[in-house]
């Protein structure tokens, strides 16, 4: 019972933490000289992003998240693609 307090309040830490790393990348996506940096930030707040919908997975005991967080992941990954061809062909469908 007190270890899965424990655990609980480690999570939500964890979650607090990554919401900072979150805030931290969109600054550098903002400030980010070059496209391809922000291309790379907003890539990495898609994967804390992903960890945040695991935690609460986890938090709430629900499975249904981690579907979302695959669809999310599937999105993140397709909208990169999307995004580096742009920046290196010009066009989409060169």
């Amino acid at each position: 019972m007190v270890f899965e307090q424990i655990l609980d309040i480690l999570y939500a830490l964890g979650a607090i933490l990554v919401m900072v790393l979150i805030f931290l990348s969109m600054i550098r996506a903002l400030v980010g000289p070059t496209a391809p940096d922000r291309v790379v930030a907003i890539n990495i707040i898609t994967t804390y992003t992903l960890i945040i919908i695991t935690l609460i997975a986890r938090i709430y005991e629900q499975v249904y998240f981690l579907d979302i967080a695959m669809v999310y992941a599937l999105m993140g990954f397709i909208t990169t693609i999307g995004v580096a061809k742009y920046l290196e062909k010009g066009a989409l469908d060169k």
